[in-house]
């Protein structure tokens, strides 16, 4: 049997979209799988916050503790030794175990076969959002992780084009394979609907924003976009952790008094219910690896606005109105345009759904099995 090792140690809530990832990945394999070959999952017990795999196992799903994590340097002896625990007793029947490392944070020699998923380049391309010193941990790191592997799987075009043009890696060592919105995120019914916007006291109408306020993602432009609407209904609403670095959003919008409101971290269960009762997503982003909050909203048949750049117009199609991020007065007309046409935003909403299916985690984990398959049947 061809066991493939997923490093599901990353599903925690401190990587919300990289677990994501993982999760869907370990849960859409299985049923791929073909009769001689097997999923093995590692897991980081000693963490509390970590998604347990366990319902998963199965005759050919295993669950295999690893006990460090992602970040602890005892990752480069442990979680080696723990691949050879599992490739030893594959040896005398001459079949190699693959390891699908998650995370640029990993064994730097794994000894076995790895695929490496590589999300984005945000701290290279945008270094402003990050000090000198984790740019160069970055760089130095992500190096290592490349040279470790012998496959690369990006999850977008755009982030493909980025890792050639940054680092010393052949072509055809990089597969982009895009990724999807989990399936719960789907038009809500409205009683659904009704308990979120009761939860956060929200408007019948309002236009949401979903992501951290880290400055390549724009939301001091949204706010002042915002601002040059001249009625401030919808309500403006923000959701997402936040990081107090970065405090100019926050400042510009004191002035709106209650048309712009902060929601911080909301409870992921909501999510469906918020993009669903959102009258517009607006996700004005400088930089996306792939941009999950798009398809998320598009899923939940939400009109969307969103940046130019990057990877959004490949997540977005002809489905949203695309804007220059860095033009303010651009993102105000847009959302002018779409608040101001009833009939617009309902085609955008069906087109919103109408794209949002074209992305699977089923067709992910297909494409993502076919690159463990091309591995194994390739000397290495």
């Amino acid at each position: 049997m061809s066991p493939y090792i997923l490093d599901a140690r990353t599903a925690t809530p401190h990587f919300p979209g990289i677990g994501r990832y993982v999760r869907n990945m370990a849960q859409a394999l299985p049923s791929l799988l073909a009769a001689d070959e097997r999923l093995i999952v590692l897991w980081n017990p000693s963490d509390p916050t970590a998604w347990n795999p366990s319902p998963l196992a199965s005759q050919q799903v295993e669950i295999a503790p690893a006990p460090v994590s992602s970040f602890g340097l005892g990752q480069q002896w442990s979680i080696p030794r723990r691949l050879r625990q599992i490739s030893q007793p594959l040896a005398s029947n001459h079949q190699s175990p693959l390891y699908h490392s998650t995370y640029y944070l990993m064994p730097y020699r794994p000894g076995i076969p790895t695929l490496l998923t590589v999300y984005d380049l945000i701290a290279l391309i945008h270094p402003q959002t990050v000090s000198l010193r984790a740019r160069l941990f970055f760089r130095v790191a992500t190096r290592l992780a490349l040279t470790a592997s012998q496959r690369i799987v990006t999850i977008s075009a755009s982030a493909r084009d980025d890792l050639l043009a940054h680092f010393p890696v052949s072509a055809e060592r990089v597969t982009s394979i895009p990724l999807a919105a989990d399936p719960r995120f789907c038009p809500q019914p409205a009683h659904e609907v009704a308990r979120v916007r009761a939860k956060y006291n929200l408007p019948d109408r309002f236009i949401f924003y979903l992501g951290i306020n880290k400055p390549h993602k724009n939301l001091v432009r949204l706010v002042q976009a915002y601002a040059q609407l001249a009625i401030r209904i919808p309500q403006l609403v923000i959701a997402g952790a936040w990081d107090e670095r970065y405090p100019q959003a926050r400042s510009l919008a004191e002035p709106l008094g209650d048309a712009v409101r902060f929601l911080g971290p909301v409870d992921d269960a909501d999510l469906p219910a918020l993009h669903s009762a959102a009258t517009l997503f607006v996700f004005p982003s400088l930089y996306e690896g792939f941009g999950l909050p798009v398809v998320e909203a598009m899923a939940c048949g939400a009109p969307v606005i969103c940046g130019d750049r990057s990877s959004l117009p490949e997540v977005a199609g002809d489905a949203a109105l695309l804007v220059d991020p860095t033009d303010t007065a651009a993102i105000a007309a847009a959302m002018r345009r779409v608040l101001a046409n009833d009939e617009l935003r309902q085609q955008m909403a069906e087109q919103s759904l109408a794209q949002a299916a074209r992305f699977s985690w089923q067709r992910t984990a297909a494409e993502t099995l076919y690159v463990y398959r091309e591995m194994i049947s390739t000397p290495q």
